[in-house]
C-alpha cells in the first residue's frame, strides 16, 4: 500500500522534470529544425533553378541556344513564383523581424534583391516591355541558402544550460519520519523544518543545516573549493553537493526558488538575457549594402526620371542597380569562413557554439580564469614528502597502502604517487574510517594511523609546526602517518596546477590580454596557485553570486571579458562575459552555459581562442571586400554614370562578375589558418 501511495507522486515529480526538461531543451531543437528546413528548401530550390534557368531568355542568350516556346513566358513565371515563396520564405520572414527591430541586416538586403527581381519580372511577363530577372531571383536565393545552410550545419549547437542546472539535483530525497523511519519523497514535496538523511556518496538533495553525523562533503562543482569540506553538527550543507563517507541527518532550511541552486539558475537566466550580442560582420555588412542599395536604386530612378522622362528606362536602371547590389558571394562570404573556421577549431579541440561571441573575441583584453579544474587539474598530488621517522619511500609505502582502501580525493593523490614511484604494497586489515579525521589500520600488524591537523592538536601529538605552517602558507593540505602515537612523517598535498597554464598565462600577456584568477577557493591556495603561473591578479573566496558580479564590474571599466570555467558556480559568470569558455572535462552547466568549448581542457586553447577569431576576422573581412568590392564599379555601371559614352552595363556582365567574386571568396575562405 505505502508503494502505491507513494507512485502518484514519482509520477508527478517525473512529469514536472519532463516538462522542465522540455521547456529549457526546446532551443536545441528548434534549431535542429532550421537547419533541416533550410536543407529541404535549399535542394527543392536547386531543383526549381534548373528549368529556370533554361527558360531564361537571358541565359539562352548567354549560352547560345534558343529553347523558346509559346508560353515558356507564363511558366517561367509559375515555376519563379513558386521558388520566391517557398525558398524566399525564410528571408522574407526574417526581415519582418529586422524591420520590426529596426535593424536592417543581412534578411533585409536580401528580400530587397528577391522581391525587387521577382515583382520587376513578373511586370515584363504580364504589363511592361523588356527583359525578365527571374535568372537572378533563383541563383540569388539557391546561393543564401546554401550559405546559411553551410554555416548554421557548422556551428549547430544550443544552450540547455539551465536544463543542465535542474538535473544536478537528485529526484528523491530520504525524509525521516516522527519514528526515525525513512521515505522517498521527491524533492519538490520536502518543506522548510523536514528532516533529511544524506547516505555515503550520494548528492545532498537540498539545502539544510546538519544536526546529526559527520562526513566530508565535496562542495567543488557548487563552490570551487577544491578541498572536500569536513561538515558536523551545525554546519550548513548545500544542495548538489556531494556526500562522503559519513551519514549526515539535516534538517531543510531553504526550499524553492530561495535553495543555493535555485539562485544561480536565476542568475544563469539573467545574465543569459541582460547579455548583448554584437552584430557579425556580415549583417554589418549587410546593413550598408541595404542602405546603399534601396539609396542607389532610388536615385538612379529619380535622375533618369528628371534627364530623359523615360519611365522603362528609369525603372529597368533602378532594379540592375538594386540587384546588382546584393552580390551572391555576399551570401558565401562569411558561412565559408565559418565553415573553414569551424572546422580548424575541432581539429584543435575548441568547440564554437555562439559565432557571434566568438567573433568579437579578437577584441578581448581580460581573461578571467576559475582555479579549480581550469589552471588546475581539479585533483589532488602529492608535492612534499618529510619523513621522520622512517625513509620517504616507507613513509609513502605505509599512506600508499592504507589510502588504496579510501575514495576520498587525498586519499587518491596518495595512491596515485605510489603507483607512480611504483613503491611495495603492505598488507592491510583492521580497516576503519575516522570520520573527519583520518583512516586507521594495521599495516603488516603495525597499528596505522593517516589522520588530519585536527586530530594531531585534539591528541597533543607534537611535529614541526614551523615546516607545516610554511606549506600550509602555500596552500597545501597535509596529513599526517601515525604508529600507535609516534609520528612517522607527513605528506602535504595540493590541486596540480596544469602544466601549460604558465605558458598559457605568459602568451596572453604578450597578446594584450590581462589574466585574473577569480575563485571560490581560500586567498592562500589562490595566492600560491597565481604566482606560480604568473597570473596579474587573484581574487579570492568568492560566491557564485560575487564571480557574475565580478564580470559586471569588469565590463563597466569597458574591459572586453574572456570567463574560462568550469563548474556550477562559474555558470552566471559564463553567461555574462563576453565570451563564455569552458573547460570540456567539466560539468554539463558549464559546458551548455558557454560559448566556446575546450575538448582538452588546455589552458593554451584560450590562446587558440583568440588568434583562431583573429584569423577568422582577418579572412572575413578578406571575404566581404571581394564580395563587395566590385560594387564600386558595377553599381554607377549599372546606373548609368557612362551611358553617354556608350558604357552600360547589362546583367549579363553582372552575372560575370558576380560568379567571379564567388569564387574568388569561396578560393580565399580555403586558405584560412593559424600558427
Amino acid at each position: 500500500m505505502e508503494e502505491e501511495k507513494k507512485r502518484p507522486a514519482m509520477d508527478h515529480e517525473k512529469h514536472e522534470n519532463q516538462k522542465e526538461h522540455r521547456e529549457h531543451g526546446g532551443h536545441h531543437d528548434h534549431h535542429a529544425m532550421m537547419v533541416a528546413d533550410f536543407r529541404k528548401r535549399f535542394f527543392f530550390s536547386l531543383i526549381l533553378m534548373v528549368p529556370i534557368l533554361l527558360l531564361s531568355p537571358m541565359i539562352q542568350m548567354f549560352m547560345g541556344v534558343d529553347f523558346r516556346f509559346s508560353g515558356d513566358s507564363y511558366l517561367l513565371f509559375a515555376l519563379s513564383t513558386v521558388l520566391f515563396f517557398y525558398g524566399g520564405k525564410p528571408f522574407l520572414t526574417g526581415a519582418v523581424d529586422e524591420l520590426k527591430k529596426q535593424t536592417p541586416a543581412m534578411m533585409m538586403l536580401i528580400s530587397l534583391a528577391i522581391t525587387v527581381a521577382y515583382v520587376y519580372s513578373s511586370l515584363t511577363v504580364f504589363v511592361l516591355p523588356g527583359d525578365e530577372f527571374f535568372w537572378e531571383l533563383a541563383t540569388l536565393i539557391v546561393i543564401m541558402l546554401l550559405g546559411h545552410w553551410i554555416e548554421m550545419k557548422s556551428v549547430m549547437g544550443a544552450s540547455n544550460a539551465l536544463n543542465e542546472l535542474v538535473k544536478l539535483m537528485p529526484e528523491v530525497a530520504h525524509r525521516i519520519r516522527d519514528n526515525g523511519d525513512t521515505e522517498d519523497v521527491p524533492i519538490n514535496k520536502l518543506e522548510t523544518g523536514d528532516t533529511v538523511l544524506v547516505k555515503p556518496s550520494e548528492k545532498v538533495p537540498i539545502d539544510g543545516q546538519v544536526y546529526e553525523g559527520n562526513s566530508s562533503v565535496d562542495e567543488s562543482m557548487i563552490t570551487g573549493e577544491s578541498v572536500p569540506v569536513d561538515k558536523g553538527e551545525g554546519d550548513e550543507i548545500v544542495g548538489g553537493s556531494i556526500n562522503g563517507d559519513g551519514v549526515l541527518k539535516f534538517k531543510v532550511s531553504r526550499v524553492g526558488d530561495d535553495t543555493f541552486l535555485s539562485q544561480v539558475i536565476k542568475m544563469v537566466r539573467e545574465a543569459q538575457e541582460s547579455k548583448s550580442r554584437s552584430q557579425r560582420l556580415a549583417d554589418v555588412a549587410a546593413k550598408w549594402l541595404f542602405y546603399i542599395a534601396l539609396t542607389a536604386g532610388i536615385i538612379t530612378f529619380t535622375v533618369w526620371m528628371m534627364i530623359g522622362g523615360d519611365l522603362h528606362f528609369a525603372i529597368v536602371r533602378a532594379v540592375t542597380v538594386v540587384i546588382i547590389s546584393c552580390p551572391h558571394a555576399l551570401g558565401l562570404a562569411t558561412p565559408l569562413v565559418t565553415a573553414v573556421s569551424t572546422s580548424i577549431g575541432a581539429k584543435k579541440g575548441l568547440l564554437v557554439r555562439d559565432r557571434a561571441a566568438f567573433e568579437n573575441a579578437r577584441n578581448i583584453n581580460a581573461i578571467v580564469f576559475d582555479k579549480t579544474g581550469t589552471l588546475t587539474e581539479g585533483q589532488f598530488g602529492v608535492t612534499d614528502i618529510h619523513e621522520v621517522a622512517v625513509s620517504k619511500e616507507e613513509l609513502l609505502s605505509i599512506a600508499y597502502s592504507v589510502e588504496l582502501n579510501s575514495e576520498h580525493p587525498i586519499a587518491k593523490g596518495i595512491v596515485n604517487e605510489g603507483k607512480k614511484q611504483n613503491v611495495k604494497r603492505m598488507e592491510v586489515s583492521d580497516y576503519q574510517n575516522l570520520t573527519g579525521k583520518g583512516l586507521e589500520a594495521k599495516v603488516d600488524g603495525r597499528n596505522i594511523k593517516v589522520v588530519s591537523p585536527g586530530y594531531m592538536r585534539a591528541e597533543s601529538i607534537s611535529f614541526d609546526d614551523e615546516h607545516y605552517n610554511r606549506i600550509a602558507q602555500e596552500g597545501k593540505t597535509v596529513v599526517f602517518v601515525l604508529e600507535d602515537s609516534e609520528l612517522l612523517g607527513f605528506i602535504a598535498l595540493s590541486d596540480i596546477i596544469r602544466e601549460s597554464a604558465k605558458e598559457a598565462v605568459a602568451m596572453l600577456r604578450k597578446m594584450g590580454a590581462e589574466s585574473i584568477m577569480l575563485t571560490g577557493d581560500n586567498q592562500r591556495v589562490a595566492d600560491y596557485v597565481g604566482d606560480k603561473i604568473g597570473i596579474d591578479t587573484v581574487i579570492a573566496e568568492v560566491l557564485p553570486q560575487e564571480k557574475a558580479t565580478k564580470i559586471d564590474e569588469l565590463l563597466k571599466e569597458g574591459k572586453i571579458v574572456a570567463m574560462t570555467g568550469d563548474g556550477v558556480n562559474d555558470a552566471p559568470a559564463l553567461a555574462k562575459a563576453d565570451l563564455g569558455i569552458a573547460i570540456g572535462a567539466g560539468t554539463d552547466v558549464a559546458i551548455e552555459t558557454a560559448d566556446v568549448i575546450l575538448v582538452k581542457s588546455n589552458p593554451l586553447d584560450v590562446v587558440n581562442i583568440l588568434k583562431l577569431s583573429r584569423a577568422t576576422y582577418r579572412k572575413m573581412l578578406q571575404n566581404l571586400a571581394w564580395a563587395t568590392g566590385y560594387n564600386v564599379v558595377a553599381i554607377p555601371l549599372a546606373a548609368g554614370i557612362l551611358y553617354n559614352q556608350g558604357i552600360l552595363i547589362s546583367p549579363a556582365v553582372g552575372a560575370v562578375l558576380m560568379s567571379l567574386s564567388t569564387v574568388i571568396v569561396a578560393v580565399n575562405a580555403r586558405l584560412l589558418k593559424i600558427n
